[in-house]
């Protein structure tokens, strides 16, 4: 009985090192190809138009910075967002999740 516990649980150990291993891969790549897209898109905006680019780029800052004040400052009890605040929040919140998986999954990619 001894033996089958133990290969069992040899078993399940490289079932989970390996499934760990493919899932950590699949994000790197995830996370190579997204910062590819964004620097994709990022070069062809500036050579379509270069002050388009910088006015899309000063449109975004003002979209994230309010989505940034409206998810950090105190809202009185029982007020709920609306409208634009809901929308920038959740736009804010969406960058910055984003920002944090290519922080922790793109710096390994061999691209940069």
């Amino acid at each position: 009985m001894g033996i089958r516990r133990v290969v069992k649980g040899t078993g399940e150990f490289l079932l989970e090192t390996v499934g760990e291993a493919v899932a950590d891969m699949i994000l790197t790549v995830l996370a190579c190809g997204l910062l590819a897209c964004l620097a994709l898109i990022a070069y062809l905006s500036w050579s379509f138009s270069p002050r388009l680019s910088i006015a899309g780029a000063g449109l975004l800052s003002l979209f994230l910075a309010h989505g940034a004040w409206g998810t950090f400052r105190d809202r009185a009890k029982g007020r709920r967002r609306r409208g634009i605040a809901a929308v920038t929040t959740a736009g804010f919140t969406l960058t910055a999740v984003t920002a944090v998986f290519l922080v922790l999954y793109a710096g390994d990619c061999g691209c940069l």
